[in-house]
């Protein structure tokens, strides 16, 4: 995968979710079982499109503020607090900072990870567990 060669950050940004859909599929085609490509990271907002193959499978791991996960294209399944949530294209998932999660596909699937990284964020905006 070559370096990113775009803005990341901006007043106004504007992205072709197809074009972008485009290069990851062009992108796994030879790579391992998954592709990310960063579309925005302004500040403590992060948005990633991820590309998986059929049969990947992303370990456990926390994300360090809120996510929020949206299908694009095919379906994947989130492995979260014991249960699994089957998430088919048009599905949004939101999950609190820190929650351990896994991701697999059995059939393969793009989508779209939205997170506000909360270690980004002042001190007076970042979210609580107590409250």
């Amino acid at each position: 995968m070559s370096p990113v060669q775009r803005a990341l950050s901006g007043a106004v940004l504007s992205f072709s979710l197809h074009d972008e859909m485009r290069i990851v599929r062009d992108e796994l085609a030879s790579e391992r079982d998954r592709i990310a490509r960063t579309l925005l990271k302004d500040g403590a907002l992060r948005v990633t499109l991820v590309a998986l193959k059929p049969g990947a499978h992303l370990g456990a791991h926390r994300a360090d503020g809120p996510i929020l996960v949206q299908v694009l294209e095919g379906s994947v399944e989130f492995h979260v607090a014991g249960s699994s949530v089957p998430l088919p294209e048009g599905s949004l998932l939101s999950l609190e900072a820190g929650l351990e999660h896994s991701v697999s596909s059995a059939a393969g699937g793009i989508f779209l990870l939205t997170v506000v990284a909360q270690a980004a964020l002042p001190p007076d905006l970042r979210q609580h567990p107590d409250e």
